[in-house]
């Protein structure tokens, strides 16, 4: 059996957005996400923690996911990870330093899921010191989770689980499995759910107090922020909630609390039933806008390292 992959955390999403100056109001003003300049293409940078950034706005003609990135434990993990991509016939390659370089990565390799189409970057950050970031707005604490959706839920579900190593949670029988990036005790870093197409379902920003929701609430109906669902509680994780839509339409979400998991001895990921208590406990209402805007950008991967 392969060795198993360790990671330290879900470390950045690369959104794709119909305008960049609308976009950048939105999630600093309104979401409040730190601004921290211009990448070499022209992309916007925030952070949301001590990373250098973990949300990335790309100019595009449709709104969506460009890639998501997860920080591996050490540089170890990434012949872990080369044989298990390898034994599993799927296509991958590491970016040259020069890239590296100019997105302030040490190390990353990149490929695409096989059965959502997500472009997914494993990586090492070059930065050693942690960044400043001060909370504005709310009192964000860390980019939280990622959520598609996809036909082929199985497989995805078999992939995270088998092939990245991913730790799953819960599911929600049929329809949800979360996975937490293990040994990082957050119960989920990553999710994907059963939908006719694929989709990126939406970007979780965790926060400090509870008082964060509340506000927000108020907020978004002063300026005409579409709220699609909550506050409520889920089930799963445990966490309070409350979804909304960024100008493109894609969803967003403030979440407080969530389980942990130790290392080892973690309870047996628990099988939910597909009902409205389980996905919120307090049952609100569910705009039919929530989890639909965002197109999934592939990219071709050019070679396969040899393991």
């Amino acid at each position: 059996m392969n060795s198993p992959v360790r990671y330290r955390k879900l470390g950045y999403v690369e959104l794709n957005v119909t305008d960049l100056a609308r976009s950048r109001d939105f999630y600093e003003n309104t979401v409040g996400l730190q601004f921290v300049g211009k990448g070499p293409q022209g992309e916007l940078r925030f952070r949301c923690s001590d990373d250098p950034w973990t949300v990335v706005l790309h100019q595009a003609e449709v709104a969506g996911h460009k890639r998501t990135g997860l920080m591996l434990e050490d540089d170890r993990q990434f012949e872990h990870l080369f044989a298990r991509l390898a034994a599993a016939g799927i296509p991958y390659e590491e970016l040259s330093a020069a890239e590296c370089s100019e997105r302030g990565l040490a190390r990353a390799a990149r490929m695409v899921d096989p059965n959502i189409g997500a472009v997914m970057e494993l990586y090492l950050g070059a930065a050693t010191q942690p960044c400043a970031f001060t909370p504005t707005l709310a009192k964000i604490q860390r980019l939280g989770h990622v959520v598609w959706t996809t036909p082929k839920f199985d497989e995805a579900v078999a992939h995270f689980r088998d092939v990245m190593n991913l730790a799953p949670s819960d599911y929600i029988q049929g329809a949800f499995a979360f996975f937490h990036c293990w040994p990082n005790p957050w119960h989920h870093g990553l999710a994907v759910g059963r939908a006719p197409n694929p989709v990126y379902h939406h970007t979780n920003f965790m926060v400090s107090e509870f008082d964060d929701i509340g506000r927000a609430i108020h907020r978004f109906n002063r300026t005409g922020v579409p709220i699609v669902y909550g506050p409520g509680r889920h089930l799963a994780s445990g966490s309070a909630f409350l979804y909304f839509l960024d100008p493109d339409g894609m969803t967003c979400e403030y979440s407080f609390g969530m389980e942990q998991f130790p290392e080892e001895g973690a309870r047996e990921p628990r099988v939910l039933q597909p009902k409205p208590e389980t996905a919120d406990m307090w049952l609100s209402p569910l705009d039919p806008r929530m989890g639909k805007t965002g197109v999934i950008e592939r990219c071709a991967i050019h070679s396969r390292a040899t393991v």
